[in-house]
Order: structure tokens, then sequence, then C-alpha cells
């Protein structure tokens, strides 16, 4: 990551004030991790492995003769180092003219020390030993410095397709005892974990901002907290499918993941939507025909909505998931985060457009059902009570249902059964009923 500074998966960071300290920690830090399963390779930078020629002036031989100090690193570099003096220019290609001694008199050590240096005014040359100490001391190659402190990395290597970053970094962590490091030095990882742990904090606020952003289009949509929740329902359906699908596939959980899991979330609150509409246009229309009397019926509608519909509806999902399997085949540059991006979004969508055509009618079904007011009361025969007004008074013949008798009593007297108000009603006191006069107690079948 070079973001962070780390060319590896991961990296620590060890941070101080002293490099020959820091390089002393991250030796150390590489043992204990280069033994952690999992690990192909960790390497300590040697920050304090490099080594320089250093020219210490002596202050008082410069002002002796009457040099110095920048006149004495004028010279230093000039006859060393070498100073372009001009410019040659042939054709359209220019080059520098670079000057300095020879390489005879700069290849080693005793021949810097006897370099001659010509004095100001030219007063005559003087060897470099004479107003220098050059000596040769080792140092840091170069100085990192973070957060105002020095810094020295240790990289780590390891198969991020058998482990991920975060269960990787914590395998040292448990295995390893803790030992305190020295005041004034710290120890941080970084490179992919770094940024995990910045991409967690963000996702914090993100995924729950996505989800009540979705609620809130829902719900201005369909002007109903229950339609709403109801394809928010699709989620954790489509969560079943992602996870699934990522363990078949060997993916471990990474930013790219959690990139395609949010995705998901705009494709179930499609096909949620898509369900439901076809659900309340079914019962919108059994409503309009007058065919939601009864539960029956009520189920009837919602079949309808959810089954003999089913050919859009899978069309819908189909379309977004042919468009996504392409990515799991790729091979290309990036086809590897591409395919961690494609992977939760194809799962969730089998899953969720399953569970949508089982579990969706069912909830709406319960939903619905309060509307009817509570199944249809059984069938009864009424009483003289019943069929009285709310005066009291009884209805007129032409008011009341004709009754016909299904069979005769073997023993009734032969005459015929004519209706006729409550009060006429003699015998056994059948409800409605003319006719000849019965014994008292004799049944009556009607």
């Amino acid at each position: 990551m070079l973001s962070t500074g780390i060319r590896t998966p991961v990296g620590i960071k060890i941070m101080g004030s002293d490099l020959p300290t820091i390089e002393r920690l991250a030796r150390e830090v590489e043992a204990v991790v280069a033994r952690v399963p999992g690990t192909r390779s960790a390497y300590a930078e040697r920050v304090a492995g490099g080594y320089f020629l250093d020219f210490v002036l002596k202050r008082e031989q410069l002002a002796r003769y009457g040099l110095s100090i920048d006149d004495a690193n004028l010279m230093v570099m000039t006859a060393v180092g070498g100073d372009n003096q001009s410019v040659t220019v042939e054709g359209r290609e220019r080059y520098g003219i670079n000057v300095r001694y020879a390489r005879d008199y700069r290849d080693d050590l005793e021949a810097l020390k006897r370099v001659l240096l010509p004095l100001p005014s030219g007063q005559g040359q003087i060897p470099m030993e004479e107003i220098a100490d050059v000596v040769l001391a080792q140092g840091p190659a170069m100085i990192r410095d973070e957060n105002g402190l020095l810094a020295g990395y240790v990289y780590v290597d390891f198969d991020t397709s058998k482990i991920d970053v975060g269960h990787y970094v914590e395998r040292p962590r448990r295995r390893s005892p803790r030992r305190p490091m020295p005041t004034g030095y710290s120890l941080s990882w970084s490179g992919q974990y770094e940024n995990m742990l910045r991409v967690k904090e963000r996702l914090k606020l993100v995924i729950p901002l996505t989800l009540v952003l979705i609620f809130t289009l829902l719900y201005m949509n369909t002007k109903s907290a229950f339609k709403a929740s109801l394809v928010m329902l699709a989620v954790p359906f489509s969560a079943i499918g992602a996870v699934w699908l990522l363990w078949a596939l060997d993916y471990n959980v990474s930013i790219a993941v959690w990139v395609g899991l949010i995705a998901l979330m705009g494709l179930d609150a499609e096909t949620g939507v898509f369900m439901l509409l076809f659900l309340d246009l079914s019962h919108e229309e059994a409503r309009k025909a007058g065919r939601l009397r009864n539960e029956g019926e009520l189920v009837e509608a919602i079949i309808h909505g959810a089954v003999k519909r089913v050919r859009p509806k899978a069309m819908t999902v189909f379309a977004a998931m042919m468009g996504l399997l392409p990515i799991l085949w790729s091979t290309g540059t990036g086809a590897d985060l591409m395919k961690r991006v494609a992977a939760p979004m194809v799962g969730g969508l089998v899953t969720s457009f399953l569970l949508e055509l089982l579990v969706y009618p069912a909830i709406y079904f319960l939903w619905k059902r309060r509307e009817l007011g509570g199944p249809a009361a059984p069938h009864r025969r009424s009483s003289p009570r019943d069929a009285r007004g709310a005066d009291g008074a009884a209805p007129s013949s032409g008011d009341r249902p004709r009754l016909r008798p299904r069979r005769r009593s073997p023993s009734v007297t032969s005459g015929e059964l004519t209706l006729a108000p409550p009060s006429t009603v003699h015998g056994a006191g059948v409800e409605g009923i003319a006719g000849p006069s019965l014994p008292s107690g004799c049944p009556v079948a009607v």
C-alpha cells in the first residue's frame, strides 16, 4: 500500500527518537513475526546500516588559512563530488561539463586526505587533511519521519487468498507475549490493515445511513411504514445468499466485499418493491371486483399476485444477475477486486428472490386479513327475536324470505304449508309457518 508507505500487504511501523534503538526493536519484531503461521517473509529495514564518508572540518585550521566553512565545503564538493562548470551544445543535445579530480586521486581514504585545495588569492595549495579529518561513519541510509518522530518499517508478506488481513494481524498478538516498549517508542500495524481500520470506522456511519435513506425513500413512495419495513426484510434475506457464495468461493471479508453488500441493499429494495407492487395490484383488482368477502378470496388474490406473475419478477432479477456473472469469470487487471464486489450481489439476489416469493405473500396475508373484520360467522337459523325489527314489530310477509320444505314429517296432517307471520304459527311454534293445528309436542320438519 503505497499510500501508507508499506509495499507489502501489512507492515509494522516503529517510531521513536533514536535510530539504532529503532533498528534493534525492528529486528526483534522481525524475529517474532517470521514465526507466525502463514507468514511468507518478514524483513526489518536496517535504518542505521549505511556507510558514509565524513569530512570533519577543523575550525582553527580554517581560520589560520583564511578559509570559511562555505569555502571548504565548496572545495570538497568540487574536488571530490564534481561541479558543472559549463554546458556543451551539440545540435539539439546539451551536456554539462563536470570537473573534479581524477579517480586515482579519490578512490581511497588516503588519497582523499592528500587532495590539494587552492588557497584564496593564489597563495598556494594545502592538502585536505590540513583542514579536515576524513573518516568513514555508519548511519541511516534514509531517514523516515512520521508524526514528528523517526520511524523504521518491518515489511510482512503473507498469502491474502488464504487468510484475511484482520485475522492475520490477530495471530502475532495472541501468540507472542506483550513486551513493554521503551519510553518514547511506539509500534503500530500499517498497510492494508491501517486502511481496513479506517474503512471500518467509516462503514459504521455509511451502512446505517444507507439503510435509513432506503427506508425513507420507500416510505415516501408507499406512504406506509409497514410496506417500507416489508421491503427492508429483503436485506437479511439477501445476506444469507451473499454469505453462502462468499464461503463457496473461499473469499475473505474485505473492503470490496463490503462495497458489494452495500450495492446489494439497493438491489434488494428494487426486487422487494417489485414484489410488493404486484401484490398491491392484485389486491386492489380483487377489491374493486368485490372478491374480498372472506379469507379464501383474499388468499386467492394474493396467490394471483405472487405466483401467477413470477415471470416478470424473475426477468427483473435474472437481468441484474446475468450482468454480474461475467465478472466472476474475468481474469484481467482488477479482476480479483471486482469478483469480491460481484460475488455477494449474485448470491444475495438468488436467496432474496426465493424468500420474497415465499415469505412476502404470507406476511401480506396476515396484514390484509385485518381489513376483513375477522372470519365470516357460520350460518344459523334465525329466531323470532331476530326476525323482529328494531321497534319490536314483526316484519310483513313480503319482507320475509319464502321457505321451501325439504320433506314432510309423517306425523304432520296432510295439508299445504304456507308462509305467514309468526303470530299465526300453531302447534310446535315453528317460525313463519302456518298450517293445520298440530297437537302439542308434535315434531315438525321443514
